[in-house]
């Protein structure tokens, strides 16, 4: 007892007491913010990898977006990237980051299901599959539940069989080979059940998009009730994503 004592006196709690207030350092990437500066907008299009970049107005879509910084670094007065982590959407058009708006991403809860807080609100099981994932996404999802930020003292833990799961949660872009396991991991979850999107491979097929290696006719089987930016996504963006997408509403 005097031994765990020492080492808390030393090293001090490692655990994030509020994760809807934590700030993180300078070098993080979250939602971007677009000024009213005049660019050549075609050399801006052009550097995004991903073309999550459009023209007129310039947008930024973080559903395709890699957060490489590559537009800001070339374009520093047009292009900024802040420290916002929350950045998750039910909707996929709420991650359309547009020119001269700055305003927080948050989700609609006009279209969230009266069940999932009814049911979910205090325990949300989740089976991960990573469709063709490079296992960076997951690496960090399974960081959510860490000493750190320890997302299973709000009810949330992942699961090993989608039996016991509430919901799925997708990362990698769904390659063929993954398409029929991920629709029988996904049929094995009871009903009610909910599934998210964990990151731009998933949300979009990120720099493998038109592979003909990908097969992502399950997203357009069903509706996608959390969409969760990032390449990869942090730990933060997830776990309160998903605190709002549960939370009890009236």
């Amino acid at each position: 007892m005097l031994d765990n004592l020492k080492i808390l006196f030393h090293q001090g709690k490692q655990y994030i007491p509020d994760i809807t207030t934590a700030e993180l350092p300078g070098i993080f990437r979250g939602r971007p913010e677009i000024s009213t500066e005049k660019v050549n907008e075609a050399e801006l299009v052009d550097i995004c990898p991903t073309n999550a970049i459009t023209a007129g107005p310039v947008c930024i879509d973080l559903g395709k977006c890699t957060f490489c910084g590559e537009c800001s670094f070339s374009f520093p007065n047009k292009i900024q990237f802040s420290r916002d982590y929350k950045i998750s959407a039910n909707e996929r058009s709420k991650l359309i980051i547009r020119e001269g708006i700055n305003e927080p991403v948050e989700l609609n809860p006009a279209v969230i299901r009266k069940e999932i807080s009814d049911y979910f609100s205090g325990s949300l099981k989740l089976r991960q599959v990573s469709a063709g994932g490079d296992n960076s996404c997951e690496m960090e999802l399974n960081a959510c539940g860490n000493v750190n930020f320890d997302m299973g003292r709000f009810g949330i833990e992942f699961v090993a069989s989608p039996r016991h799961a509430d919901g799925i949660v997708i990362t990698g872009p769904i390659t063929e080979n993954m398409a029929q396991p991920l629709q029988i991991c996904y049929d094995a979850i009871p009903e009610p059940k909910i599934i998210i999107l964990a990151g731009v491979d998933a949300i979009s097929g990120g720099i493998f998009e038109g592979s003909p290696a990908l097969n992502r006719s399950f997203l357009s089987a069903y509706t996608i009730d959390l969409y969760v930016p990032g390449n990869p996504v942090h730990p933060l963006t997830f776990i309160n994503g998903v605190l709002e997408l549960i939370k009890k509403r009236n």
